[in-house]
């Protein structure tokens, strides 16, 4: 079976055909197949909701999570639904029962909300949020862990790292950062948000304390869909958005974090029809394509704009971030308006930009790009 080619992909997804979204990093975008199946699960609920939320829900929930389970290589006893991985950081973060005076270690390239997490949960206790510096251009994957740890100390207690990185669109050495870590008896949380479908993925053998995920990205899975991942020593630890039935006698870890009251469960429900969807159109082979494509697009995007690449290209997935000559805050929105070109300007003085090649991205759109960019 060979993959699809973009042409072909891009007419099972149900963006706008006018619109040129190199944008998919940001919310992704569910396939029309995938989409289907979460408003059937939706029309299941309306048609006998007690039946469905109070009797059947339980074993689907359970059916569901043991194939993303499968699918990301972890236990799934230790794995819940959450909405997004930025809900799996805030329960990671205050499951650590941080004290005045604690270090929590990440690089300075996180992604701003969780950073806003990790500060609020800090100035709670008295605890600190360190940013480590890390240099760009980089020569080497080395050259993160080193400028991470070079900031670790006494009062290091917990290391936060991204798996892929949002804003510069690096995938991270996150099986050094985390042996490094564990080696010197630190907690590790890894923010997955970009990780599944984009980057191969095996929990078990990673050894993270906390990782979360996104369906909704790479997986192509719909809105509201993410996953948090507790290594078992934490599971007790962890407490769910909102005290629910899921805090009955009896009931384990990953009710506590999704039985939060009356909420549509379909986003979760549809994700095994994602992992089905990329498995049954040889994703393996989608994505090695779109690598490559992101590899060339960098080159040309860098050559345009007389700019270094920010990482080797080994630290590439499907995203990559390039340097502006100069800050351009008005870029993404003219890039729409005057080109229908979706792709966002990133950084905290808006100079870097950042092209996302997704299945359905064809050269076309990235030579649409360059030529806009140019004139």
């Amino acid at each position: 079976m060979s993959a699809p080619s973009p042409e072909e992909l891009r007419r099972e997804f149900l963006l706008d055909p006018d619109v040129a979204f190199l944008n998919h990093g940001s919310f992704g975008a569910c396939p029309r197949p995938v989409f289907e199946r979460y408003q059937w699960w939706q029309r299941e609920l309306e048609r006998e909701p007690v039946e469905f939320l109070a009797r059947r829900l339980p074993s689907l929930l359970d059916g569901a999570r043991a194939e993303l389970a499968a699918y990301v290589g972890a236990d799934a006893e230790g794995l819940a639904f959450v909405e997004n991985a930025t809900t799996g950081v805030n329960l990671a973060a205050r499951a650590l029962e941080l004290g005045p005076g604690d270090e929590v270690l990440a690089t300075e390239l996180e992604y701003g909300a969780c950073e806003l997490a990790w500060e609020r949960v800090c100035a709670h206790v008295g605890a600190r949020y360190v940013r480590a510096p890390v240099p760009l251009p980089l020569g080497s994957p080395a050259d993160v862990v080193d400028a991470l740890f070079a900031h670790a100390g006494e009062r290091t207690r917990v290391v936060f790292t991204s798996h892929v990185t949002s804003s510069t669109a690096l995938v991270l050495p996150v099986e050094q950062i985390v042996a490094r870590a564990r080696a010197a008896g630190l907690v590790t949380v890894v923010d997955g948000a970009h990780g599944p479908a984009q980057v191969p993925l095996e929990l078990g053998s990673l050894g993270a304390d906390f990782y979360t995920g996104n369906c909704h990205k790479w997986l192509c899975a719909p809105k509201g869909a993410g996953f948090l991942h507790v290594a078992a020593e934490w599971r007790e630890r962890v407490d769910g958005a909102i005290v629910s039935w899921g805090y009955e006698p009896g009931k384990g870890f990953h009710e506590r974090i999704e039985e939060q009251g009356t909420r549509d469960p379909a986003a979760f429900l549809a994700v095994p029809d994602a992992i089905r969807f990329q498995t049954e159109r040889d994703w393996d082979g989608v994505r090695e394509r779109c690598r490559a494509l992101t590899r060339e697009a960098r080159e040309e995007l860098c050559a345009l704009l007389g700019t270094e690449p920010l990482a080797p290209a080994e630290m590439l997935g499907q995203m990559a971030t390039v340097k502006l000559p100069e800050p351009a805050p008005g870029l993404t929105e003219r890039l729409f308006r005057e080109e229908r070109i979706e792709i966002p300007v990133t950084g905290p003085a808006a100079d870097q930009i950042r092209i996302s090649i997704a299945a359905y991205t064809t050269r076309a759109e990235v030579e649409r790009l360059l030529s806009a960019l140019a004139r």
